[in-house]
């Protein structure tokens, strides 16, 4: 039993988890937080952002590439509000948001104080899988430990904590040895196997689909897809699972050339995005197995089977069952390979997406780590961009929030600081987050952002033009001169000219990135860039 602070029990409690990094900007009602945090200046580093939004961005680009708990810390009120759309992306990722509240006496009355919601635990908890209030110092250590439960165990969501004020500072004996809950073991039901395995046998052409609460999981996924000789299909938050440079691994264009095939469907750890809405209108075609650690997912889309359990386990466990007197299937690999090599030559028309994003993957080292934007190449990134491990391909899911790019490439690369990072934005997006170069020059976060200029919504203004009679209304942009605006924040940038140009500037960018953050800004044509959509959608887009 120790007397100290508040803050100080949920910093040690932090550093006693494994987190290294903390995110955020001080104010009125965290300025005990952070003093505090200055006393772990060696166990912990503060990188101090330039809005909130870039907070919540950078702790999720740290959890989401690494899958550890990802923290941040920001005032409350407005404070809070400007970092929810980083908590709605975060809806399969561990973001801790710390945040403060007003002085405890004043909690819930109304009086209007500095930064007062009317129930921002309220707001909080519709955006979180837990949300939770400090209202004593001896709370801490129990608080604590109920969220990180909540952040490591079954589906990974956000969870947050307020503190008002007065409790921060406040001093208190407390038992900083409490014991952490243990995860429990979400082991796949014995019957449920059993139903799945016999299905599965049966199939003549099965198919595996995975998303990101399959990231774990990747040994188990590529033994059973070699033992089913079943393509392994991901769409954003799964690629990389199985890699795509193995016969098994395959994006969402090169899947849906076998999909009129598949007679068993396998799910793991995915929305079924693909199935569900883009690759048809209705319900799947075929038999469906699914395993989700969270069992809401599986009543919103019913699978033939539904098992309830971690993706790891319950795929360890089909493998178990069906290698018992598994008869060896006909090799399928030559025939994949020859599925992705068609596939890989018709998405090179979507141009010149392509032609840039085939620069960017053969300069890339094959460890390093793409950031997608909103845009016409980041949405070409989620199937013309060889991924070949789990977490390397960060996106922000269906949110599709613009500007979350190069804010949450910050954070892979503050979690990941000797791998080449590399962050793809539009000009529309950019400009959200425009005020985060100060942070990665002040902090040396060596990330690359490649701006790709089309003065342009780009897609808005696409579809306004295809949908809505060539109406164009608020999509065209005029933009500042981005070479001298990021050399003002005292940041290395170039302009490109052509993809030689941009190959060239790009080997150099990997070489400067070590002493700081690099932008390369690719001028393109507005309206130019073919359409990708037909391989995204292609049960139709915008009917």
């Amino acid at each position: 039993m120790t007397q100290i602070t508040c803050s100080d029990a949920i910093i040690q409690y932090l550093i006693k988890n494994g987190v290294d990094t903390i995110f955020g900007i001080p104010g009125a009602q965290t300025y005990a937080f952070f003093d505090a945090l200055s006393r772990y200046q060696d166990k912990i580093k503060l990188v101090v952002t330039r809005h909130e939004q870039g907070s919540g961005y950078m702790a999720y680009g740290y959890a989401k590439s690494t899958g550890k708990v990802g923290v941040y810390c920001v005032v409350p009120g407005p404070g809070v509000l400007n970092s929810t759309a980083a908590l709605c992306t975060a809806h399969n990722t561990p973001v801790l948001c710390i945040t403060g509240e007003v002085p405890s006496e004043f909690v819930g009355i109304g009086h209007g104080m500095l930064h007062e919601l009317d129930d921002q635990l309220g707001i909080l908890k519709v955006l979180t899988k837990s949300a939770a209030r400090i209202n004593h110092s001896v709370d801490a250590p129990a608080t604590m430990s109920n969220a990180f439960t909540q952040l490591t165990s079954g589906r990974q969501r956000p969870v947050a904590i307020e503190v008002p004020m007065d409790i921060f500072g406040q001093k208190a004996t407390v038992d900083l040895d409490f014991p952490a809950i243990p995860s429990p073991a979400y082991e796949p039901n014995g019957n449920k196997i059993q139903a799945a395995v016999e299905m599965i046998r049966k199939a003549k052409n099965p198919m595996i689909m995975v998303g990101s609460g399959a990231v774990d999981a990747k040994d188990e996924i590529l033994q059973l897809a070699k033992l089913l000789q079943a393509p392994v299909v991901s769409f954003r938050g799964g690629r990389g699972i199985v890699s795509d440079d193995s016969p098994y691994g395959f994006n969402c264009a090169a899947g849906y050339k076998l999909y009129p095939e598949v007679d068993v469907m396998i799910g793991i750890g995915s929305r079924m995005e693909l199935p569900a809405f883009r690759w048809q209108n209705g319900v799947a075609k075929c038999e469906l197995v699914r395993i989700d650690i969270d069992p809401t997912q599986l009543t919103r889309l019913r699978g033939d089977v539904s098992i309830v359990a971690d993706a790891t386990l319950a795929t360890q466990a089909l493998l178990t069952e069906l290698e018992k007197d598994a008869t060896p299937r006909p090799s399928k690999e030559a025939y994949f390979n020859e599925i992705k090599a068609q596939s890989w030559q018709e998405i090179q028309k979507v141009q010149p997406q392509m032609t840039y994003l085939n620069i960017i993957r053969d300069v890339m080292p094959r460890d390093g780590y793409i950031v997608e934007e909103i845009s016409q190449v980041g949405f070409t990134s989620w199937l013309g961009f060889p991924v070949y491990e789990p977490r390397h391909l960060v996106t922000c899911g269906y949110q599709g929030n613009l500007g979350h790019g190069i804010q949450t490439g910050m954070g892979v690369k503050v979690a990941n600081p000797d791998k080449v990072v590399m962050s793809i934005a539009g000009d529309g997006g950019f400009m959200f987050g425009v005020q985060e170069l100060a942070t990665a020059v002040q902090f040396k976060i060596g990330l690359i952002i490649l701006l790709f200029n089309n003065n342009a919504y780009g897609n808005v203004r696409r579809d306004q033009i295809n949908f809505f009679n060539g109406n164009v209304v608020g999509s065209e942009l005029t933009n500042p001169d981005f070479v001298k605006l990021v050399e003002s924040f005292g940041a290395k940038a170039y302009q490109s000219s052509s993809p030689e140009d941009f190959k060239e500037l790009l080997e150099q960018a990997v070489v400067d990135s070590k002493d700081g953050p690099v932008v390369i800004e690719i001028p393109c044509e507005r309206g130019s860039e073919t359409s990708v959509w037909e391989f995204l959608m292609p049960a139709g887009y915008g009917n």
